[in-house]
């Protein structure tokens, strides 16, 4: 599947996309509840705004993603590449994050309430303006 085919679904909800190389795609906006996108390219995409409410994001690669404004409540995020990815103002209650790579991205205002975060290692070098769950470096 090309990312311009992604580019004109009206409503993807559930949808299967497995390991699809969706790099750069504009999702944002778009309803992508209950999706499989395990171990999907979405290095550098635009899903700001985007329902990602309970997805399947295990293992995608999401370096760049722009994930402004999105919902992610519930979402399984475990072992996904988050580098450099903006999660600004994005509502991440209840993800798991555990072994994901979050270097440099940006949460700032993003509601981290119940989220299942990675290593210490990984999660300190996130930007934040928002304290992050357990001890924070000094």
């Amino acid at each position: 599947m090309s990312k311009d085919d992604a580019n004109l679904w009206a409503r993807p909800s559930g949808a299967d996309l497995e390991n699809a190389n969706l790099s750069g795609a504009r999702l944002q906006g778009r309803d992508l509840m209950f999706a499989n996108l395990m171990g999907a390219n979405l290095k550098g995409a635009n899903l700001s705004g985007a329902s990602l409410w309970n997805t399947n994001l295990s293992g995608a690669r999401l370096r760049g993603a722009n994930l402004s404004g999105a919902n992610l409540k519930g979402a399984n995020l475990e072992k996904a590449n988050l580098r450099v990815a903006d999660l600004s103002g994005a509502d991440l209650r209840g993800a798991n994050l555990t072994n994901g790579d979050l270097e440099n991205a940006d949460l700032e205002c993003a509601n981290l309430e119940g989220a299942i975060m990675p290593d210490e290692a990984h999660h300190q070098k996130a930007s934040s303006r928002r304290s992050l769950p357990g001890p924070q470096p000094r």
